[in-house]
């Protein structure tokens, strides 16, 4: 017996115009894999394509929330409606949903309020899931664009299996993102067309309530300070939740360039292992980015200067560096462009209440195309997580962020930092510690022993293969993921003296040499983001 339960409340917004009627819908799913290799846009919702679309194979069940007309004159015609359907695009029947394993029966409700759930379901189907659904299955949502557009927002949602789902709790919704034209309206006699970073991150805070969620950007709420500005804890009056204000100074093109860049990247990533933006706000010369609160500060603060004797865990350790490396797995290989963070290093990692990694600070992030290997660039990023080959070349590359996450792991086993005082280099001193057997004298001596061998082995062995100073001998970061979580065997450490490259030493000193100054080094000469213009900023939007 199976019972499966979900609530979901969600806003679809439709861009009109002369021509279009908005498009193309939304869908709750149920898939026996997050990938869906070679789905199309449009009437197939990002789940199908031609090709496979009523494969039984597929193994999918969706509940579509249809906005046009469908794709087949046969079904789906009627424009707006609600279908049930197993494995294509062809709706079953015509919609919060429930299945009862018992009666085999699939119930869909839908209500245009947040009243009580409808005592009649609007669908009420016959079908047996068991051949459907496999022992491992995703629980989720897709949508597509085409030729016409539509904006889908899922404000909260639950699922319960053999239960009922948990009812929403309303009060802790987050504000609807205006419509189309409530966002126009900011400036009625400009006629300009939103542009993609803004339908991305639709929200827009009012100043005076960020200014009255951080009492009026007072010093004692500071919990940061980066290189243009500082981030501020808040309580927004209208909702009372807690947020993350970065205040930057627009002093600069180089404020400006990494608030568009924080903005056009992370406005569009969604991952358990990143930070979330909420929105952001322009006010003269302040620009104002509003992510989630995230309580446990800076894995830095945690590791080098803890509160109250607090001493990171082993196993807390582990699970924030699996965290760290999902996240960037995800911005390396599974969202639709490459995204390169270029600044990983352990004050960007923040740890929610539950200990688990948010990896934040996009401010120097870079897109492009996932057939594109690397990208010539400017020497931007923290001194001791810097790729030796950009000092070289230039070219960052997702292998660059591998070795800063390399340096990551060694940092968080040892509880030592990268470069300390110009002239301990914390990689030199590990391959020393290597060479002469004594690998586990760099343990964190605060961790008192506490720790699974293996496991620390694991992790600094990973780490110097991803701080190779030779790019090609590293990692990709799915395979990092796979070794820290058992599926695959580490490869071999390549010798560090087999090829004719300069000590790692050389190279951290080379990289002093390029960048003086601050500990970070941030250079700007041209915008990371083609699809962001100062003017649209500027604008007041």
């Amino acid at each position: 017996m199976l019972l499966l339960s979900a609530h979901h409340l969600f806003l679809q917004y439709a861009r009109l115009q002369a021509s279009s009627r908005g498009g193309y819908g939304l869908a709750f799913i149920l898939s026996p894999s997050t990938k869906f290799p070679g789905a199309q846009p449009g009437h197939y919702l990002g789940i199908f394509n031609s090709s496979n679309d009523e494969n039984p194979s597929n193994h999918i069940f969706a509940v579509e929330f249809d906005t046009v007309k469908g794709y087949k004159e046969t079904s789906d015609s009627e424009g707006n409606h609600v279908g049930i359907n197993i494995n294509s695009m062809s709706s079953n029947a015509s919609t919060p949903a429930e299945y009862d394993g018992v009666k085999g029966v699939v119930n869909v409700t839908i209500s245009p309020n947040l009243d009580e759930k409808p005592k009649k379901p609007l669908i009420s189907h016959s079908i047996n899931l068991t051949t459907i659904l496999r022992e491992t299955m995703y629980v989720g949502f897709s949508a597509a664009t085409g030729k016409t557009t539509s904006f889908h927002y899922i404000l909260a949602w639950s699922f319960a299996i053999n239960g009922a789902a948990p009812l929403l709790n309303i009060s802790q919704l987050p504000l609807p993102p205006p419509s189309e034209e409530s966002s126009l309206a900011f400036e009625p006699q400009v006629k300009e067309s939103l542009e993609d970073w803004e339908l991305d991150c639709p929200h827009r805070f009012k100043y005076k309530d960020l200014y009255a969620a951080t009492k009026g950007f007072k010093e004692s709420e500071v919990i940061g300070v980066g290189g243009f500005g500082a981030v501020y804890k808040g309580i927004v009056p209208a909702t009372g939740n807690e947020v993350a204000v970065k205040k930057i100074i627009q002093n600069s093109s180089q404020g400006m360039r990494e608030f568009a860049a924080e903005i056009e990247s992370l406005g569009r990533l969604r991952h358990k292992n990143l930070v979330n933006l909420q929105g952001w706000c322009k006010h003269k010369n302040d620009l104002l980015i509003v992510y989630d609160y995230i309580p446990n500060g800076g894995l830095d603060s945690l590791i080098f200067k803890p509160r109250n004797n607090f001493v990171l865990t082993w196993d807390a350790r582990y699970n924030i560096l699996k965290g760290v490396a999902s996240g960037l797995l995800y911005l390396h290989e599974e969202w639709e462009q490459v995204v390169i963070h270029r600044d990983v290093k352990s004050s960007n990692v923040l740890i929610d209440a539950e200990l688990n990694a948010r990896l934040g600070d996009f401010g120097l992030a870079r897109l492009f195309d996932h057939d594109k290997l690397s990208y010539t660039t400017n020497v931007v990023g923290t001194i001791g997580y810097l790729a030796p080959e950009l000092a070289r070349t230039g070219k960052v590359s997702t292998s660059s962020d591998v070795f800063a996450f390399g340096i990551l792991l060694l940092e968080v086993v040892t509880g030592r930092r990268p470069i300390d005082n110009n002239s301990f280099v914390l990689v030199d001193w590990l391959m020393e510690c290597q060479q002469l057997g004594q690998i586990l004298d760099a343990v964190d001596p605060k961790l008192n022993s506490t720790y699974v061998v293996e496991e620390v082995e694991l992790v600094l062995d990973l780490g110097l293969l991803c701080s190779h100073h030779k790019p090609e001998a590293r990692p990709t970061m799915r395979q990092v993921t796979r070794i820290l979580s058992g599926d695959d065997p580490l490869p071999a450490v390549p010798d560090w003296g087999s090829v004719d490259f300069r000590s790692v030493s050389e190279m951290n000193s080379r990289s002093l040499e390029l960048i003086s100054g601050d500990m970070t080094t941030r250079s700007y000469h041209s915008s990371s983001f083609g699809g962001i213009t100062s003017s649209s900023i500027n604008s007041g939007r």
